[in-house]
């Protein structure tokens, strides 16, 4: 049965898994449905250039990393790209094989590129020869296997767990026939046969395919990219592993089960696919270089870039009225969020007593946080990161823990009675005998009249308390990183935000993703009462940092979906601060109203403001929200650069005073921890626009939950990653506008700059232009512009800046 080609040769030991772990870490994470976070797809390709990922992804995946050409001839014909925008990018692509005048610019863009072909696999090839769709046989063989490998407590007969994922395959592929029944002869025996170690069949079987070293790479990248959300799931699994720093190899044994059915493929129809394949070998091996139709699309690229850069220019440059000086009568902490910029604009609108301030959403504290009533551990924390401390909901008294232990068995036995519902032996005697009790409930749901849950869990608290010495640490840390260190208001309230919606597998998709795809809620109740605490605030007063007596801090949570605020006043009781309460409570009424008839506008249908809340507890809408579409900048700064400017809820506003930042470490961790969690959002969307067959999690009409982990679309096939059809698109047009963010920062350029020489990972995200970068002058204006290494330039005309300039006082 198996022939093996003449110049099989058997691989340097390590070559062919060293190729292997090279080629897993190019692979995306996909995060589980319950904590699901966006994420960079781009993540392997920021050591390169965009031209030069388009090269590499044309390759292996098929796809394309820029918009259809069409898409920017439009912009350009409307003037939303100008003259100056192109002039711009012509002479910022100055590599081989880019366009160097216009009008070799025009005459690219009347020719539209089509998506590029991925090298083939052996089943790619053996199906042109047999017309048996192989790609498609493997692909439902593999994901009926990985759905109840992968399984997170969906299945009701779940796989044995502990196993590897090559172990489990290899022991199933032993039994399973359908291989054979499609027209694959022998293979449960030759699984059969298979090495003990997923390591052994990689090196078999890529010697047995006569790889050549060369070639190891890019071919197993193309196997990895062509299992979909499963590879991504298997990465995932490495992500945290390494966390916590061990690793993990399943995506290693996810390769490996791959490559068994190449070479069981090929064993059959070797004498028909031999030349093509040795072709294939050829351009595996081959060197990936970006081609002139790459560059091109990349100087568009950069085009539609500028062009939102000089928009946002223009938006600061306007003169604003300064807000009023002497204290303030409220400030209020909201997450970075673009969402959160729409209403902070609207609440500072109804006096200028009011300051927002801007912060990550999980606000400095890294909890890994177990709910009232709740079994499970919540890493509430951006995905880059391992939890710090742990936490739960409740005083921790008696009476809450005997609270907590009966609620737990009360949501077992919901949970318990699901299952029986959907068993084998009584799913269909139930729905006989049981389903006219669900009419109401169906009718309900299906009218919008679901009831959506609120987190009102009891205030969180740290389990175990830290130490008194490290509680006035972590507040120091969190109110210099705010930047809020002085004239503290009678009342500073913390605002988390979360999205209540209904019949939405990727609800956790429009909850903070700097809590790690939760409600913020928890992270701003706990700092609340942290800033509470008298003895922190004796110990802040000993560094340096007053707090007024008369100061309270509370926490609360904003409903994105809805625009409502839920105020956890509970928390802090206070009756000296009622009268403050009471208008806090009226201002975020009024704030609300004006949030919601801005977004409501830009909602398919302009649905009224009224009817916001009817769509999120909607089981048939599939848009209750934007969620973070349209996110294109970022930018750190004093609240004054950009109070009262509207920039239309596509800017990440993080509050940073470079003259309060001593040492320069507020800046490196805003730059190391937030950028980089608002540059995954950013090229998540941006990568399911622009590749949504790919990167992009399909359509919602059609989505099944599989294993808890991911959805498919439909029935069966590769379980899908990235941001959903209908988060991108109105049904007639694209409302995520796909750019690399720009992120604008007030600090010097210096400062700015050993940063960057400190973090080589952020600074291949600037140097390989995956994000921009600008320096704000001491006006708050766009003023120079990254160019790599050391190198600043001005941000419009090109020319180059003393390193060394200072900004000054305002």
């Amino acid at each position: 049965m198996l022939n093996r080609i003449e110049d099989h040769h058997v691989l340097a030991t390590d070559t062919a898994i060293e190729a292997a772990w090279r080629a897993a870490r190019q692979v995306p994470p996909l995060w589980p449905l319950d904590s699901s976070v966006t994420v960079n797809p781009f993540l392997g390709q920021a050591d390169g250039s965009l031209e030069l990922a388009a090269a590499r992804l044309g390759r292996v995946a098929g796809m394309r990393v820029t918009m259809p050409r069409s898409w920017y001839a439009a912009r350009i014909r409307s003037g939303e790209i100008d003259d100056a925008d192109l002039a711009a990018a012509l002479v910022g692509a100055s590599v081989h094989g880019a366009p160097k005048t216009r009008a070799a610019l025009d005459t690219a863009l009347e020719v539209e590129r089509p998506c590029p072909t991925p090298l083939p696999t052996i089943a790619d090839l053996a199906a042109g020869t047999s017309g048996i769709d192989w790609p498609g046989v493997l692909t439902e063989r593999i994901s009926h296997w990985a759905a109840d490998y992968f399984d997170t407590a969906q299945a009701l007969w779940a796989a044995p767990k502990g196993r590897s994922a090559y172990d489990s395959w290899r022991d199933n592929a032993r039994f399973d026939l359908t291989p054979e029944i499609a027209g694959l002869k022998g293979f449960a025996a030759f699984a059969s046969q298979l090495p003990e170690a997923a390591e052994q069949t990689i090196r078999d079987c890529a010697g047995y395919l006569g790889l050549s070293d060369a070639a190891l790479e890019v071919y197993f990248h193309r196997l990895l990219m062509s299992l979909g959300g499963w590879a991504q799931i298997g990465r995932y699994r490495l992500w945290q592993a390494e966390l916590r720093g061990g690793s993990d190899r399943t995506l290693i044994d996810l390769l490996a089960i791959r490559l068994v059915w190449e070479k069981a493929i090929f064993c059959q129809y070797a004498t028909s696919i031999e030349g093509r394949w040795l072709e294939a070998r050829r351009l595996y091996a081959e060197e990936i270089v970006p081609s002139a139709d790459d560059m091109l699309d990349s100087v568009l690229q950069e085009a539609a870039e500028h062009a939102a850069q000089r928009r946002l220019a223009a938006e600061l440059a306007t003169e604003k009225a300064r807000p009023a000086n002497g204290r303030a009568k409220l400030q209020m902490a909201f997450c970075i969020d673009v969402r959160s910029e729409v209403f902070r604009r609207a609440l500072e609108s109804l006096d200028p007593g009011i300051r927002t301030i801007g912060f990550a959403g999980f606000f400095g504290l890294g909890v890994s946080h177990r709910r009232f009533a709740s079994d499970i551990e919540e890493s509430r924390l951006p995905p880059q990161l391992a939890p710090g401390s742990y936490s739960c909901s409740g005083d921790g008294s008696l009476d809450t823990t005997r609270l907590d232990e009966a609620a737990r068995l009360g949501e077992r036995a919901i949970r318990a009675w699901g299952r029986f519902r959907l068993a084998a032996v009584s799913s269909f005697a139930f729905v006989e005998a049981m389903g006219p009790v669900y009419v109401n409930k169906l009718l309900r749901n299906g009218l919008g009249f679901a009831k959506v849950k609120h987190p009102n869990d009891p205030a969180p608290r740290f389990d175990p308390a830290p130490d008194a010495a490290s509680r006035i640490a972590m507040a120091e840390k969190v109110l210099k990183s705010m930047s809020l260190t002085h004239d503290f208001a009678r009342l500073v309230v913390i605002v988390g935000h979360g999205a209540s919606v209904v019949n939405n597998p990727h609800a956790s998709m429009l909850h903070c993703g700097a809590c790690g795809g939760f409600s913020g809620d928890v992270n701003a109740r706990l700092l609340a009462g942290l800033l509470n605490d008298a003895a922190v605030r004796a110990g802040l007063a000993r560094r340096g940092i007053s707090v007024p007596d008369d100061t309270l801090f509370m926490a609360a949570l904003h409903e994105t979906t809805t625009d409502t605020v839920t105020l956890y006043e509970a928390d802090h009781p206070s009756t000296a601060h009622a009268e403050d309460i009471g208008q806090l409570k009226r201002w975020f009424t009024a704030a609300g109203a004006l949030t919601r008839a801005e977004r409501a506008l830009r909602l398919p249908g302009k649905p009224s403001a009224a009817a916001l809340a009817r769509r999120a507890r909607d089981w048939a809408e599939i848009r209750p929200e934007w969620g973070l579409t349209g996110c294109q900048a970022f930018i750190a700064a004093p609240r004054s650069r950009t109070a009262g400017r509207d920039l239309g809820g596509r800017v990440f506003l993080h509050s940073y005073v470079w003259r309060e930042d001593k040492d320069f470490g507020v800046l490196e961790l805003i730059m190391a921890a937030p950028v980089v969690v608002a540059s995954w959002i950013s090229l998540q969307y941006y990568g399911s626009t622009v590749a949504p067959q790919i990167f992009g999690a399909g359509n919602k009409l059609l989505h099944n939950i599989t294993g808890g982990m991911g959805v498919v679309e439909g029935n069966g096939g590769l379980l899908r990653g990235g941001v959903p059809w209908q988060s991108i698109h109105d049904g007639e047009n694209f409302v995520h506008e796909p750019l690399r963010m720009s992120v604008a920062i007030e600090a010097p350029r210096e400062a700015i700059s050993a940063v960057l020489e400190r973090h080589p990972e952020v600074r291949k995200l600037f140097d390989n232009r995956w994000l921009h970068l600008f320096a704000l002058d001491h006006r708050g204006r766009l003023a120079w512009r990254y160019a790599g290494g050391a190198d600043w330039i001005d941000a419009f005309d090109g020319s180059r800046s003393e390193t060394n300039l200072e900004l000054v006082s305002v």
